[in-house]
Order: C-alpha cells, then structure tokens, then sequence
C-alpha cells in the first residue's frame, strides 16, 4: 500500500481477479443488500462461467442469496470463453458472451443477473454522496475489503511480481481485519501459494488491522497514506513483519488491476 509497482496488468491473472474477486463479490452483495434480493431467481439457477486456460466457477443464484465454487460442473447456463481477454471483456461490458448450455434460460441471464452486476458495480464506485449513507457505507466498504483481499490471492498466484513477492513469503497465515467487529480475512501461504479463507485461525503468524471501517476505506480509496497510518498507529501491523511487508507488496499490485 505504497507505491504502485508499474507494471502493467496480466490478462490472466485479471482474468482470475475477475472471476473470483468480481464475480465472488456478489456473494457478499446478495448477503449484504436488501436491493439485491429483488433480482435473485426461484427456483434456483446455476450460471459456469469456463474461459479456456484461465479460470471457471459456478454461481448459484437462490433467493437464499449467491454461491461462488471454483471449477465447472452442473450448471442450468453454461458461458465457455475461448480466451482470458473474452472474459475480461465481458466484466468490462464489452462483449456479450454466448452460452453453450441454457439458452432458454438466457431471460435471466440478460435481465436480472445484468441488474445484480450493476448494482454491485454502485457498491463497488460509490460516490461521496451514496456513501454520506451509513449503512451504504459499511457494506460498499465491506464488499471492497473483500474483494481486495481476494484479489491479492490472485496476485500471489498468477501475476508476474504477484508470484515472484509470495517465493520471500514463508509458509503461514497472515490476518488482515478491520477493528470494532468489521470483516476479515486470513490469507494463508503454503508453498508459495495464496488461499483468501473467511475462517479466522486460532493462532497465525501476522495480524494487519485498520482502526475503523472510515480508514480502510480512505486506505482503499487512496485518500491516505497507508504507511503514515502504521506510524501514527492507526494501522496495527504485529507477527511477522517481513510477512506483512510482502504482503504489501502485493496489495500495491491489487490497485493497478482494480483501476
């Protein structure tokens, strides 16, 4: 959270943020938003996204909420992609995919699902105004800690420096949270792999912590200077530094692919 590393952003390794930091936010959306439970189907409706040498999941959208597993496998619509730059594409509205499988079920695909993407994206590039809200503050500012987390697993694992940062980082858990009962998140390193859990451990090696939901979200937007607030012990860094220093590193990468 320092100084952006100037390089410029693997198709690939976007791709992977897109599925499961993009796309996976809509768990968090449909679980913290009342306004998107208008759009969710009865009955249940699963969507494979499978883009070739690149990633694939399924999302199951229930009035339950949403459901992110990695991989293909039964689904009601099927979205191949023949490249990562397709997919890419296509989170960035630019291109309109073709399913293989479900075309009948297309309607929701086109309407519903379209709504929830867009309703995220609100979420996701809130304006001053719509966070002046509290609520809409808290669960904008809790879906982007999550994704951010999210995508800096993808980091560690697909992008050039991503990958080249995680070989210094020694096997272990590192806890990134917000203070006061907000989200967290343990990024767990085993043989310079990267997994984002939700399930907290007992005993880990690295712990980050921002004072409050305000500061991560200044810290997120850039409207301050993470390392001023390690100083001014605003941000609790304890464990394992040189961990928490990589980590950073990393994290640095994250806003060059969610620009």
């Amino acid at each position: 959270m320092g100084n952006t590393v100037d390089t410029a952003k693997d198709a690939v390794t976007n791709a992977y943020i897109n599925m499961f930091g993009v796309l996976g936010a809509l768990e968090d959306l449909c679980r913290l938003s009342q306004a998107a439970k208008a759009f969710l189907p009865q009955p249940p409706l699963t969507i494979c996204f499978a883009v070739k040498k690149g990633p694939a999941a399924r999302l199951t959208f229930s009035d339950q909420g949403c459901v992110v597993m990695p991989g293909v496998g039964k689904s009601d619509i099927k979205l191949p992609f023949s490249s990562v730059e397709k997919f890419n594409a296509m989170i960035d509205g630019t291109a309109t995919p073709i399913p293989s499988k479900g075309f009948m079920k297309i309607g929701y695909l086109l309407k519903n699902f379209t709504k929830l993407t867009k309703l995220l994206e609100s979420f996701l590039r809130a304006n001053d105004l719509a966070l002046a809200n509290a609520e809409y503050f808290d669960t904008s500012t809790t879906i982007m800690f999550y994704l951010i987390a999210q995508a800096a697993a993808q980091i560690g694992n697909h992008d050039t420096v991503g990958r080249f940062t995680v070989t210094n980082i020694v096997d272990g858990t590192a806890v990134l949270s917000v203070a006061g009962g907000g989200p967290k998140v343990a990024l767990c390193f085993k043989n310079h792999v990267v997994s984002c859990s939700r399930q907290i451990p007992k005993d880990f090696n690295a712990l980050m912590e921002f004072k409050d939901m305000k500061l991560a979200r200044d810290v997120f937007d850039g409207k301050v200077n993470a390392l001023a607030c390690v100083g001014r012990g605003l941000i609790m860094m304890k464990g394992n530094l040189g961990m928490l220093d990589n980590i950073n590193r990393i994290l640095d990468r994250v806003a060059a692919y969610l620009a």
